[in-house]
């Protein structure tokens, strides 16, 4: 289909867009005059769509002449047929790379929407309206790259500048020169020039062209078209503005608990051992990381004025478990154990037996044949 050549593609309708009332628009359009591209962009919009797919399949490029057959017939393109035909000027600056750099950078604050030098790998909703349609123009009926057509770019704004600057731009040999990258083979340059080729053909009076097609009026710049393109970008820019100030509300400022220094609270899980007494209650806490207390109160502290009970609570626990620890701990670890001594109502009773037994000694009587003993149970001054 002859209209992918075309899918991206701009025309301008110059008669229209000059007697529109917006002044910048105008001046736009004017500059657009004075380089020297008016033939070129408001030419006949006619379109030959069988013809076009001839040429670019059967085209290439031979000594600098672009050559081709459209319907069996041989076709050559030289650059002083195409500068004609366009009435292209054909002095000055032929490559991008030849534009002073300091007229790059006065364009840079004279298309900015700010008054600061934009950034040339920014977006074009930076720059003023009528160079936001500059933009496009170049990108699409000029250079014929694909891509975001709304990010700037360095071929892109260098032509802008050739324009807004009046650099004087030899643009036969600059067009001529895309063109060939779009009918050289591996070349990642896009076709387009549809409304242009589809001219250049109908010079040659032996080709049959068939049925011509007019391009899509959409793409053609005319009053209807130039108002429709400033009230999209100017939906999309209060869009962003919008969005951009939504997006500030929502957000919240942080407390003061949540600044890096202070420490983020954690659940804490405790086991609770089995026990036989008070004094052998033993906790066991499970955490990822130990917490000193003081660095968990002071995030506490900061939060809120008071601490809930059941935070109350948690800090009274850690106060016993860290106050139990230290008076369980020996003084130093490095000595041995000391061996605490049991109580009498703690032994078993045949030691505790053996003990009155030491403590109480029995007499008897040594190998007699009295079957008594005697016990010495009282002072020898008492009575027995």
């Amino acid at each position: 289909m002859a209209s992918s050549f075309y899918s991206n593609s701009q025309h301008v309708d110059f008669e229209s867009v000059l007697s529109m009332d917006d002044h910048g628009m105008v001046s736009m359009f004017e500059a657009l005059m004075s380089s020297g591209l008016r033939g070129f962009l408001g030419c006949p919009a006619v379109v030959y769509e069988d013809a076009l797919v001839d040429f670019f399949e059967n085209a290439s490029v031979r000594s600098g002449v672009i050559i081709s057959t459209v319907g069996g017939q041989l076709v050559e393109i030289s650059e002083e047929r195409f500068a004609e035909s366009f009435e292209l000027p054909v002095d000055g600056f032929g490559d991008l790379s030849e534009i002073p750099k300091d007229a790059i950078f006065d364009a840079r604050s004279i298309v900015s929407l700010s008054g600061e030098p934009i950034s040339l790998s920014g977006r074009k909703n930076k720059m003023k309206m009528p160079f936001r349609l500059l933009c496009d123009i170049m990108a699409k009926a000029i250079s014929v790259k694909a891509g975001s057509f709304n990010a700037i770019t360095v071929e892109k704004f260098s032509l802008i500048t050739a324009v807004v600057c009046r650099i004087k731009m030899n643009w036969a040999k600059f067009l001529f020169s895309i063109l060939k990258k779009m009918v050289s083979p591996g070349s990642k340059q896009a076709k387009g020039f549809a409304i242009q080729i589809s001219l250049l053909l109908a010079t040659f009076p032996s080709l049959e062209l068939g049925e011509s097609s007019e391009f899509p009026a959409s793409k053609v710049l005319a009053k209807k078209t130039v108002h429709r393109f400033v009230s999209i970008h100017d939906r999309d820019g209060a869009e962003e503005v919008t969005g951009a100030a939504n997006k500030k509300a929502v957000s919240k400022k942080r407390p003061a608990a949540d600044v890096g220094a202070a420490v983020p609270k954690r659940k804490r899980t405790f086991k609770k051992k089995s026990i036989s007494s008070i004094s052998s209650l033993e906790l066991v806490e499970v955490a990822e990381e130990a917490i000193p207390i003081q660095q968990v109160a002071e995030p506490l502290d900061v939060e809120e004025p008071r601490c809930s009970s059941a935070d109350d609570v948690d800090v009274i626990i850690q106060q016993v478990l860290d106050e139990t620890r230290a008076a369980d701990a020996p003084a130093d670890i490095a000595q041995p154990a000391v061996t605490e001594e049991k109580l009498w109502f703690d032994l078993p009773y045949d030691d505790l037996v053996k003990q009155w037994e030491v403590e109480r000694p029995v007499v008897t009587a040594s190998d007699t044949d009295e079957d008594l003993a005697t016990v010495d149970v009282a002072p020898a001054d008492g009575d027995q």
